[in-house]
């Protein structure tokens, strides 16, 4: 089984997005050798629910929103997932930092949008949309949504 953690800052908003459309989309396409799920690189929400804006949506979208609670990223982490995908370079940066302080494996460590199809050098950012409303977090579940497919193909290669 490979298994995939989706890192964003405070794991309220774009990792929870991309866990929930990746899990459904797995499910759907029945690869169950794929596991999804999401953490942050801080702690300031740690216990918390998602964001509600992010919950709508996903159910607006016809997403199913997983049972969750905000966690930041631990050592055994770097151990437990095979992947750890990163929302922004500030997330790989800081991810890698963290790697490189508790002995793991950096290469882990990669930029979501790297599966992207429309993704560019230099545009690899997944938008947060945290500071604006329904439009931004529409924007950001559009990437989850374009993303998606092609991450499962080459994960699923994987397996």
């Amino acid at each position: 089984m490979t298994k995939i953690l989706f890192v964003c800052t405070g794991n309220i908003c774009r990792s929870v997005m991309a866990q929930a459309v990746a899990t459904q989309k797995s499910e759907e396409e029945m690869l169950d050798n794929l596991f999804f799920d999401s953490a942050g690189v801080s702690d300031e929400e740690h216990g918390n629910l998602p964001d509600y804006r992010a919950v709508q949506i996903l159910e607006e979208h016809g997403w199913l929103v997983p049972t969750h609670y905000a966690r930041q990223i631990q050592p055994s982490d770097f151990e437990d997932f095979d992947l750890l995908l990163a929302m922004t370079s500030g997330h790989q940066r800081a991810l890698t930092r963290m790697a490189q302080r508790w002995g793991a494996d950096e290469s882990k460590v990669r930029l979501y949008r790297e599966f992207d199809p429309e993704g560019a050098p230099g545009d690899m950012e997944v938008p947060d949309p945290w500071y604006g409303g329904a439009r931004e977090f529409a924007d950001t579940l559009e990437v989850f949504e374009r993303v998606t497919p092609v991450m499962l193909q080459a994960l699923s290669s994987l397996s």
